[in-house]
């Protein structure tokens, strides 16, 4: 994931492709470290976000598991 300027938005790269990313998707992404379990990430955007957790659990998953069929992430 990286900044784009010329968008004013985050990116997500691959080779010979660009995927536009949405506010949700940086939130999630930004806290994919390789180090937090999902539940982790699950747990702090229900709390920063003031939000159902099984809502943020199902949305998280949703686009991890899109996102890892496109290969752009690993589970």
């Amino acid at each position: 994931m990286r900044e784009d300027p010329a968008r004013g938005r985050f990116v997500l790269l691959a080779p010979e492709r660009v995927f536009d990313t949405n506010p949700t998707a940086v939130e999630v992404l930004r806290r994919c470290d390789g180090e937090r379990t999902f539940a982790a990430i699950v747990d702090d955007l229900a709390t920063a976000f003031n939000a159902d957790r099984m809502r943020v659990a199902a949305d998280a998953a949703a686009l991890l598991g899109e996102l890892a069929t496109k290969r752009m992430v690993e589970l």
